[in-house]
């Protein structure tokens, strides 16, 4: 049977619980109704959208990855697995005590409590990839969907080689949002891509912009423990698609 564990919330309830199933060892990071996280119980992720951006980092041959939210922290801890360089910001700093007790995130993550659009302006590092993953209430923050912002990521992106990744929710193939922040992204990057499982609702789509002309659609790249010939079917079901107007 499941167990739950309400996540540290400094003495007061904030709705943020950590599942853990007994019997297989997952673990489910939930806020309120979102389940920002689910891992097995090395922190692998199980979500198919999670292991797409780790293998497009992975085709990237990225070293240094900045990532704006970290919900719990799973894509960091399979990068630290394979030698990347990780900088984590989240607006949140329970994330990271959540991630770090609950999910392994490794201890040499570089962890910043901080709004994302703030810790960029005075960051001045160049980084081989950043990963927007930033949610409050079921929306990216305002401030985030604005061609301002991607131009200030844009900025902190090494010259040569770089790419953006952004997570998308769709509610299914006749949401448009996905596409309206991929056009979006057209008016910073010139190569703007869109990673997707048509057919299947309430679903996470994935926008790679940057140097993304040669990236193929992701497969399984590191197994978790359990459920990776369905995971493997999941990724396999992610393709990109036109951007639609």
């Amino acid at each position: 049977m499941p167990r739950k564990k309400t996540a540290p919330t400094n003495g007061q309830d904030h709705g943020l619980v950590v599942e853990v199933n007994n019997a297989t060892g997952s673990t489910s990071f939930w806020e309120k109704e979102d389940n920002h996280s689910v891992a097995d119980r090395s922190g692998v992720s199980t979500a198919d959208y999670i292991h797409a951006m780790y293998g497009f980092l992975r085709q990237a041959h990225c070293r240094h990855v900045l990532m704006i939210g970290c919900g719990g922290g799973t894509l960091a801890t399979m990068l630290r697995r394979v030698g990347v360089t990780v900088t984590m910001v989240d607006i949140d700093g329970r994330s990271f005590d959540i991630a770090s007790r609950y999910f392994h995130m490794p201890a040499d993550v570089e962890c910043h409590i901080a709004d994302g659009e703030a810790f960029l302006r005075q960051d001045p590092r160049k980084y081989d990839a950043v990963v927007l993953d930033a949610y409050s209430d079921h929306e990216i923050p305002r401030h985030m969907r604005q061609r301002r912002f991607f131009n200030l990521v844009k900025s902190r992106l090494k010259a040569r080689k770089a790419i953006v990744l952004l997570n998308l929710m769709s509610t299914g193939d006749d949401d448009l949002g996905p596409d309206r922040m991929a056009r979006m992204m057209k008016r910073t990057w010139t190569q703007v891509r869109l990673l997707d499982a048509q057919g299947q609702p309430g679903r996470n789509a994935i926008a790679v912009a940057g140097a993304v002309r040669d990236l193929k659609a992701p497969r399984l790249m590191m197994h978790p423990q359990r459920g990776a010939k369905t995971l493997a079917r999941e990724l396999r079901q992610l393709e990109f698609r036109t951007v639609r107007d």
